[in-house]
């Protein structure tokens, strides 16, 4: 196939290889440059978020992503506790930490520990939970006369701390009232 395999790189390695074709009617080359990247994992250009906000009763995903070369291993901690896989909690292969049906105790200072054979590191955020929003009074289906106005409402309960925005759709298309503004009124009760 005209294939190049390197196996266990090491930085002797790097350097520009070329690739010659011939056959009874030519030959032609092909150049292509090999950079041995390594280094430790650092969180400098991707730190971790400061505060993750998570639903009570909900899922959260708390992403880690360092630079690393080669790929890092990744362990988490919440305060002094180490995490492990189970029933609520999965440490993902990219580093991310996925939590599911979230209550109050998961609150609290979640750790990512990057470490690969340049070095280590690790990155800290704050998960605070909030309440989850829910639909209180959902729209019903409505039978209209042709000409007639029709009109739907949606109410939500909210986490007071959260702003709340309403969207709209018709067969799964978002309405802009800005532009549908003569079809479209939007009655927003306070």
């Amino acid at each position: 196939k005209g294939e190049l395999r390197i196996q266990s790189l090491s930085f002797d390695d790097a350097g520009m290889y070329q690739c010659i074709a011939e056959n009874t009617h030519g030959i032609i080359y092909a150049n292509a440059e090999l950079k041995i990247v390594a280094s430790p994992p650092t969180f400098e250009l991707n730190p971790m978020k400061k505060k993750i906000l998570a639903a009570k009763g909900g899922r959260v995903i708390i992403e880690c992503k360092p630079k690393a070369a080669p790929k890092p291993k990744f362990s988490w901690s919440k305060g002094t506790e180490l995490l492990v896989n189970g029933s609520r909690i999965r440490i993902w292969d990219d580093g991310s930490l996925e939590i599911i049906n979230i209550t109050k105790l998961d609150e609290g200072h979640y750790t990512c520990f990057a470490e690969n054979n340049r070095g280590k590191a690790n990155s800290t955020g704050v998960l605070e939970m909030t309440e989850a929003t829910r639909i209180t009074l959902a729209p019903l289906n409505v039978d209209v006369t042709v000409g007639e106005n029709a009109t739907m409402q949606c109410i939500a309960s909210h986490d007071p701390t959260l702003d709340l925005t309403f969207i709209w759709s018709l067969n799964g298309f978002v309405i802009d009232f800005e532009k549908e503004h003569e079809h479209y009124e939007r009655n927003v009760m306070v």
